[in-house]
């Protein structure tokens, strides 16, 4: 069974480095991030309605003159049992495929990279692997054994991979974010790793709204679905 698409971004420049880049979003996830900026789609999917994959990919088709890839994003997409066969129809339509996980389903990314179902794979690294700061930055408490597992199956891959930090003042600090890339550097020092600051306009907790955004390298990406920003009024 395919998993719902519940948002489409039709091109981006932000969504993979390099690519003009469609995106398809997944709903649900097991984290809580007190800084999400997509929380309808994870705390109330119900409310958007379902994309039909042949209407996604009819769409994607009128854009192939200036796309070159297509983003599987959330929510969390490996949560879905039925993420391998949305990212086979991807690519049968011929479209390059990227993947933007948290990391905590190492068994799934072993399975798509395995049959060589992904080009490109974003892992967020929420904070440090230690609980406390892992929980401050994710909303509950996570499987950090399967995150470091994920971070050695990614550097380890052969394809493209970004780790990328979202950095919010409060949550987490200059110290702990050398932690997490010396965390990445210690697995290959040519491995890509992004800081961005977060995106203060709509989070989950409602509190850091008036939180400044802080010094971060990039910002974290602005755009959301159109199709969810139409149903999220």
């Amino acid at each position: 069974m395919l998993p719902p698409i519940k948002g489409l971004l039709e091109s981006s420049l932000l969504e993979w480095r390099g690519r003009v880049a469609s995106a398809v979003f997944l709903p649900g996830c097991n984290f809580r991030c007190p800084y999400c900026h997509n929380h309808g789609l994870v705390l109330k999917p119900d409310e958007y309605e379902t994309m039909s994959l042949d209407a996604v990919l009819q769409r994607f088709d009128e854009l192939r003159k200036w796309n070159d890839g297509v983003v599987v994003s959330g929510g969390e997409p490996t949560l879905h049992p039925g993420l391998p066969k949305l990212v086979a129809k991807l690519r049968a339509a011929g479209w390059p495929v990227k993947l933007d996980t948290n990391g905590t389903k190492p068994e799934v990314l072993a399975g798509l990279l395995e049959l060589r179902m992904l080009d490109a794979v974003s892992m967020d690294i929420k904070a440090p692997l230690n609980p406390v700061a892992y929980r401050r930055n994710s909303g509950v408490a996570a499987d950090l054994e399967a995150v470091a597992t994920s971070i050695e199956l990614l550097a380890n891959s052969g394809i493209e991979v970004e780790f990328r930090t979202t950095v919010t003042p409060g949550l987490l600090d200059d110290r702990e974010v050398r932690e997490i890339r010396e965390l990445v550097h210690s697995h290959g020092e040519g491995l890509r790793y992004k800081v961005q600051a977060y995106n203060p306009s709509d989070p989950l907790d409602p509190e850091l709204r008036t939180t400044p955004p802080g010094e971060a390298a990039q910002p974290q990406s602005p755009t959301r679905p159109k199709h969810l920003l139409a149903n999220s009024a």
